[in-house]
């Protein structure tokens, strides 16, 4: 009589992890669908952050002021530093196909234009925004300004040394370090910076949100 108990309990707890089981894999199927879905959103928010933009006629390449930083760091906010950065490469991926979701168009040629680096440059902002902004077990606005302005310093180091590396080693376009931090730096780091902040402070609210979903 102890056996078949024995063997009855056995078959019960058997058939209750298989279900456990099942249930685990659904979830884990619907988080992978939230998952992608999210990080296809934030690339779709990158490439529409290209067309809202000043243009800025330097020579010998025109630099564009646009809201991608405030994005690209807002997906690092939101996403996490993984998701974030795969949400950026989706981004980069699509424009270097040849689709023009870059500022100025699209395509392979696109990787020996000097200013690709800044483009690579999201992917590190997004990934150090939400790599620092989760060191702590809650959101805080102060460690969010933190990583905001630590990947925005990631995005222009980048930008600057792929902009003076392709420009005076592979096409043949020298240019000095002065041209350069002037063109591709001081005119445009103030308005990052404060697009910077109004990402992090905006994470503040949307992430909790983003989490509870």
């Amino acid at each position: 009589m102890e056996n078949v108990l024995a063997l009855k309990a056995r078959a019960c707890y058997t058939v209750f992890r298989k279900k456990e089981e099942e249930k685990g894999m659904t979830k884990t199927k619907a988080l992978s669908v939230r998952e992608t879905a999210l990080c296809g959103l934030f690339a779709a928010l990158t490439a529409a952050g290209a067309f809202i933009r000043i243009d800025l006629p330097v020579q010998p390449f025109p630099m564009h002021f646009t809201l991608q930083i405030f994005f690209a760091l807002l997906s690092g906010f939101i996403l996490g530093p993984r998701l974030g950065a795969v949400s950026v490469g989706i981004y980069l991926a699509v424009g270097l196909v040849g689709i023009p979701v870059f500022a100025a168009g699209g395509g392979p040629a696109y990787l020996i234009r000097p200013t690709f680096g800044f483009l690579l440059g999201f992917l590190f902002a997004a990934w150090l925004a939400g790599k620092i902004s989760r060191m702590g077990r809650r959101t805080s606005l102060a460690r969010n300004i933190c990583a905001a302005v630590v990947g925005m310093g990631a995005y222009y180091l980048s930008g600057v040394l792929y902009f003076y590396f392709i420009s005076n080693y592979v096409i043949s376009m020298p240019v000095t370090w002065g041209l350069v931090l002037v063109n591709c730096f001081i005119l445009t780091v103030a308005g990052d910076l404060v697009l910077s902040i109004l990402a992090a402070m905006l994470a503040v609210r949307l992430r909790a949100a983003v989490d509870f979903m």
